[in-house]
């Protein structure tokens, strides 16, 4: 009898806001494996600053409004607030890099983004080259490090290489593949948000999303601040997850810098 009860229970984490939930996989669907993704260290072999990671499943991403690029319209460097669902500062993010490329690179510039925690302490770092985003130069698109503690990799953000679609991969330390992030064909959603999924390899679960908030029309036009919201599986792996919040930057560089594209 538990048996028929737990079939048709739905992942309660994800039932009522994930994009595409569904009901269990039928028998002659593939599953993968959750080995790559899942939570298996003990608290105390977690990167120091991580720990809190651990007990969220959801996380606020929200741009600060520098008011110097909000009158002159010059590229400043960003600032970020990395919160808990309850809106209460976990992580405060600030990006390093030139004027030279803010202003002339925009979109595809370099950047090292450091996040400390409340306390003060470096834990996460967030490294991008210069690169590509065009569909024109597939062997040379983007891909972003995160490190946690600073020079200690814990894996990568890749583009891939998609004519239509948005499409990521997240790989783990040794650049073994463990996720897939795949973003919609319109990304400037207008009164909307626009949901990027976190899919499984074979891209037929989705276990989370990245979503960009719709944030009013004023904010959008004449600022590039922007409001992001994650939603993973709270067993996530603490490492995976900063590698996510990694990617939740790249994404609003590349599609949302630009003032008009959150209309």
């Amino acid at each position: 009898m538990a048996s028929q009860e737990s079939k048709g229970q739905n992942n309660p984490v994800f039932k009522d806001y994930l994009p595409g939930s569904s009901d269990l996989p039928e028998e002659n669907k593939p599953v993968e494996p959750t080995s790559l993704w899942k939570q298996t260290s003990h608290t105390h072999s977690l990167p120091p600053g991580l720990e809190y990671l651990n007990q969220l499943d959801r996380i606020i991403i929200h741009q600060q409004v520098e008011l110097l690029e909000a009158i002159l319209g010059t590229e400043t460097s960003s600032k970020y607030e990395i919160k808990n669902h309850l809106g209460q500062r976990v992580y405060f993010a600030v990006e390093e890099n030139g004027c030279f490329d803010r202003n002339l690179c925009s979109p595809i510039r370099s950047f090292t983004i450091r996040i400390a925690d409340n306390t003060g302490r470096e834990v996460i770092t967030v490294n991008r080259p210069l690169r590509c985003n065009s569909c024109w130069f597939p062997c040379f698109l983007q891909e972003l490090e995160v490190q946690s503690p600073p020079g200690i990799t814990v894996g990568y953000v890749v583009q891939n290489w998609d004519p239509f679609l948005p499409k990521f991969t997240i790989q783990n330390e040794s650049k073994e593949e463990v996720l897939k992030i795949i973003g919609p064909y319109v990304t400037c959603g207008c009164f909307e948000d626009v949901d990027f999924e976190v899919k499984t390899l074979n891209e037929m679960s989705t276990i989370g999303k990245i979503s960009k908030y719709w944030s009013g029309f004023v904010n959008n036009v004449f600022t590039n601040t922007a409001n992001f919201g994650i939603q993973v599986p709270v067993d996530l792996d603490v490492r995976i997850k900063a590698v996510i919040i990694g990617a939740c930057f790249l994404i609003d560089l590349m599609f949302f810098e630009n003032s008009l594209d959150g209309l």
